[in-house]
């Protein structure tokens, strides 16, 4: 069986199909389950769609939660200091990606 790699920005991830297509694509989450089980169990592809739905669903409900939990986050905070705001917003989406690796991903 060959292989076939994309390249998607910096990396290069290989072309898989499953056997009963869903119209929800792969997304970050099933790609790091995928290389996950390759190397750690012999692989059982026809999960990714719902691993990938379900971190991306936990990532939504985690950076919610984080947003409304100290209240520095609002348009106005956004607007008076733009970099702080953004580095807030990466420090969330970190806190929720270490959850979802985890959690998820990295059994």
């Amino acid at each position: 069986m060959e292989l076939i790699y994309i390249n998607v920005g910096d990396y290069l991830l290989p072309s898989l199909t499953i056997e009963k297509q869903n119209n929800e694509r792969i997304n970050k989450y099933g790609y790091l389950r995928l290389n996950y089980l390759k190397k750690n169990n012999k692989p059982i592809y026809n999960h990714l769609v719902s691993v990938s739905i379900e971190a991306e669903n936990r990532l939504n409900i985690l950076m919610n939660q984080y947003k409304n939990s100290d209240g520095l986050l609002s348009e106005k905070s956004k607007m008076d200091n733009q970099i702080e705001w953004v580095k807030l917003m990466n420090n969330y989406k970190n806190m929720a990606e270490e959850v979802i690796f985890k959690e998820l991903i990295y059994l």
